[in-house]
């Protein structure tokens, strides 16, 4: 026989204290309160129209095909579909104050940061050894290795060394500033000399540098970025009280607990 749980939402709110989720689920509340008042500050509504098409978009991503998966996945998250709808007004609300706040600063944003926007196709071998690398490194300037054998010999990684030690296309920020910078002032194809960070010696194949193309999804990209960091701004301005048990003061027999 089956045997039931029962798990109330004390229960749940304490797991998720436990689980130190607390921050991140009250940063979350806070956003949807700021998206909430800043729209109807700027009496932005949302159509029927809108909702349908978010709504089938959410369906989409979730693979929600027929009715019983959709049901089943609101089930399973504990949604009626009046949730399901307030979560479709809510992504299109917050995409919709996106583009109210910033979409006549994109194109500025994008030429002030295009440096920030290339983007570099690498190859690394993370190393130890400072004159191993070295060593590698003129080898295959002379040509007498090649980088994907030395990427069969010294990555230990499987998925990594099968891929040739690949890194795919990565942005400026993406990189370290102290490997960012040479990448990016290589004429490609073209090896590194090698680079020593914290995580070690790097050796790195540069094989292409790509020029940022001012297009709809880069546009919306800057937009989705630019509206975060106006959210985060937003959140650090606030006092946010909540009514959980603080729980800060401690028992004597506790207290052992804190001690360093």
């Amino acid at each position: 026989m089956l045997k039931r749980l029962n798990i109330s939402c004390e229960d749940i709110i304490r797991n998720i204290k436990l689980s130190c989720q607390i921050p991140s689920v009250v940063e979350a509340i806070a956003t949807q309160q700021i998206i909430a008042e800043a729209a109807e500050e700027a009496n932005i509504k949302v159509s029927e129209e809108e909702l349908q098409q978010e709504g089938d978009k959410l369906r989409v991503e979730k693979k929600l095909v027929q009715a019983k998966d959709t049901w089943a996945w609101l089930k399973k998250h504990h949604l009626s579909l009046d949730d399901f709808e307030e979560l479709a007004r809510s992504n299109v609300l917050s995409k919709k104050l996106a583009n109210h706040l910033f979409a006549d600063q994109v194109e500025q944003f994008f030429y002030e940061h295009q440096l920030d926007y290339l983007a570099a196709v690498t190859y690394e071998v993370i190393l130890d050894d400072k004159d191993l690398a070295l060593e590698l490194f003129y080898a295959l300037q002379e040509g007498e290795i090649g980088f994907q054998e030395i990427a069969r010999q010294y990555i230990q990684n499987p998925e990594s060394r099968r891929a040739g030690g690949y890194q795919g296309i990565r942005h400026r920020t993406d990189f370290r500033p102290e490997i960012a910078a040479p990448v990016f002032a290589a004429t490609p194809p073209q090896i590194l000399k090698p680079i020593v960070t914290p995580k070690g010696v790097h050796l790195i194949w540069v094989e292409e540098i790509i020029q940022p193309e001012f297009n709809e999804e880069l546009r919306q990209k800057i937009i989705t970025d630019l509206f975060s960091a106006w959210l985060k701004q937003q959140i650090e301005k606030m006092e946010i009280v909540t009514q959980l048990d603080s729980e800060t003061s401690l028992q004597p027999s506790k207290e052992r607990l804190m001690q360093a």
